[in-house]
């Protein structure tokens, strides 16, 4: 996979790339070192750095929710992504849109303004990468 680059505003400035992705890392800037290795991600679980160990796993993603620690506990949903809006906790209600992603560019709340334009990503990113980047 080509790795992709979140920047920040609606730029494609190497100079505003905040994170690469490369289908499994999310690393800080514009970097492929494993010292700049923020997160893991394996499909399923977010881990802190470069690990694949339980214990440092951070987040559960099933599809549609992201959970807090390995769990599948309504209790522990933090996020819910529906494919374009993002919305607080275990929700679909318009108030707790926290941001709309279109595949390029992620806006504030439910706004597709271009002055609502907060990041613009490189290439349609999973939405754990998303998560991973962004909150």
């Amino acid at each position: 996979m080509a790795e992709s680059y979140l920047y920040k505003g609606k730029s494609t400035y190497q100079s505003d790339i905040l994170y690469t992705w490369d289908g499994k890392y999310l690393y800080k800037g514009k970097s492929n070192y494993q010292s700049d290795i923020l997160y893991t991600f394996d499909g399923k679980y977010i881990y802190k750095g470069k690990s694949a160990y339980q214990s440092d796993i951070l987040y559960t993603w099933d599809g549609r929710y992201i959970y807090k620690g390995k769990s599948n506990y309504q209790s522990d949903i933090i996020m819910t992504f529906d494919g374009e809006y993002v919305y607080e906790g275990k929700s679909t209600y318009q108030s707790d849109i926290v941001c709309t992603y279109d595949g390029q560019y992620i806006y504030n709340r439910h706004s597709r303004y271009q002055s609502d334009i907060r990041y613009t990503t490189s290439a349609p990113l999973p939405f754990p990468a998303l998560m991973m980047m962004v909150f």
